[in-house]
């Protein structure tokens, strides 16, 4: 049996067994005033984009509002905007650094819709390339991530 190693991942497990643990990252992270660490790409007045640490693929990133808001439909006109307009910058920014051939962009909507952090709205943007679904995800529940988080950092500052 082979296996692969993530020790990154520890610190995911770990937050997610641990029943205290409430901090909201796109609460907190913006307020760090920590871009570069906390892998914030842009702020905008109402909304920001922020790399996923925890990544589907390279360049999976993440629009947010500043306002902890779970509701969509209580979202501002102002905030609705900015968030459409920050998910079409981003899409830009990954199509010249990775050029993949799609994308998945969407929310999950409450515990039962899939979301991670419920409270905090959220739109995740997923670059997908013909063949990223090989046979490790399918055959032995893993993914395997071909670039580093802080390179993919790195490569879209300089885009976005």
């Amino acid at each position: 049996m082979n296996k692969i190693f993530a020790p990154w991942r520890v610190e995911y497990v770990k937050k997610a067994k641990d029943e205290d643990y409430n901090e909201c990252i796109f609460c907190e992270k913006p307020q760090e005033n920590k871009d570069k660490e906390n892998l914030l790409l842009l702020r905008g007045d109402k909304s920001f984009i922020i790399l996923n640490k925890y990544p589907y693929n390279p360049g999976h990133g993440m629009v947010s509002t500043y306002r902890h808001i779970a509701d969509y439909t209580k979202l501002s006109t102002e905030e609705v905007t900015e968030i459409h307009k920050l998910i079409s910058n981003y899409i830009g920014a990954v199509e010249k650094v990775f050029n993949p051939d799609g994308f998945n962009i969407g929310m999950n909507i409450g515990k039962t819709g899939g979301a991670g952090i419920e409270d905090h709205l959220h739109i995740h943007i997923v670059p997908r390339w013909e063949g990223d679904n090989n046979f490790m995800p399918v055959l032995s529940d893993t993914r395997i991530i071909s670039q580093s988080i802080e390179s993919s950092y790195e490569e879209l500052i300089n885009e976005i």
